[in-house]
């Protein structure tokens, strides 16, 4: 195993540069997919590593239940470092669990409270809430999911402000935008490393649906007007997962953002370019941690089968 076990603990930092870089070269789309998958994979495999230290920590302590062959002094020999990082491979494994365990309840949480408020009303697409505060969000769940928004907010907005928020809403059910953020505030739950990823992705999935947004109702301009009189007034979303008009991320930068010419769509960056650079460090650093984190479990699993007794 060696140093490779600890590599994908860490080669997150590959990826903070393309993580600031990619919401403002590339169209919001492709660096939603791109941030979302570099976060999943690495949280993935510096899991599995936490995981690898933790079966050499625990075969050192009493009691255990693994094969006695597993803590013999060869196997010890064989894991670097075994004795202080495996043992502190335990309690963050647990953290970690723990950590994923409160953020997909309180999602389910959030979502069952909002199906739960929209309970006697008419099934149709738009839930209008008759609620002072003013607030609008995409409700994920059911067939096509529901756009939420209550009357406090409909009364700051015009007809073609109203036509973008709904847009807006109906682009973060189509694209499924909720998924991408609970991946990657799952993702930062294992790693705190990747936390930029998930502010990044935050912004872009906004991002991504005011294109949508203007695109449907053919004006930049109005979306922009939707979202920053919504900014004005709005006290954002019921959940971090939850996608909204006015929240999460800049609004001066999205407002910005509709007003210049629309981003061009590239599968993928050229490499001659800062983005395409720090895209392409990020796929390597990727890359490296998947592979570490295989050639660890590779050499543990052939290290700890040598020493069970068959």
């Amino acid at each position: 195993m060696g140093v490779f076990v600890f590599l994908p603990l860490v080669l997150p930092l590959t990826a903070w540069p393309v993580a600031r870089l990619a919401a403002q070269h590339l169209h919001p789309r492709t660096a939603t997919r791109l941030l979302t998958a570099l976060a999943a994979v690495m949280a993935t495999c510096s899991t599995v590593c936490l995981a690898l230290l933790m079966v050499v920590g625990t075969a050192q302590l009493p009691g255990n239940p693994l094969p006695d062959g597993w803590s013999d002094p060869e196997v010890r020999a064989a894991v670097p470092y075994d004795e202080v990082a495996g043992r502190a491979a335990v309690p963050a494994l647990l953290v970690v669990l723990a950590a994923c365990a409160v953020t997909l309840r309180r999602h389910r949480r959030v979502r069952r409270r909002g199906h739960a408020a929209l309970a006697g009303l008419p099934g149709t697409e738009v839930a209008v809430l008759p609620d002072p505060a003013p607030y609008a969000y995409a409700l994920p769940g059911g067939p096509r999911g529901r756009i939420v928004v209550t009357t406090a907010l409909l009364a700051h907005l015009g007809p073609a402000e109203r036509r973008a928020l709904f847009a807006h809403e109906r682009a973060h059910l189509t694209a499924r935008h909720h998924r991408y953020l609970l991946t990657v505030r799952l993702a930062a739950r294992a790693n705190p490393f990747l936390r930029p990823l998930r502010a990044a992705v935050a912004y872009t999935t906004e991002r991504w649906a005011d294109e949508a947004a203007a695109e449907a109702v053919g004006s930049r301009r109005a979306v922009a007007r939707a979202i920053g009189r919504a900014a004005l007034v709005s006290r954002g979303t019921p959940g971090p997962t939850l996608a909204g008009l006015a929240a999460p991320g800049p609004v001066p930068r999205r407002v910005a953002a509709l007003l210049a010419p629309a981003p061009v769509t590239r599968a993928w960056p050229s490499a001659f370019t800062a983005v395409g650079l720090a895209a392409w460090t990020a796929a390597a650093g990727t890359a490296v941690s998947a592979m570490s984190s295989a050639n660890s479990a590779v050499t543990l699993a052939l290290v700890l089968r040598a020493a069970t007794p068959l």
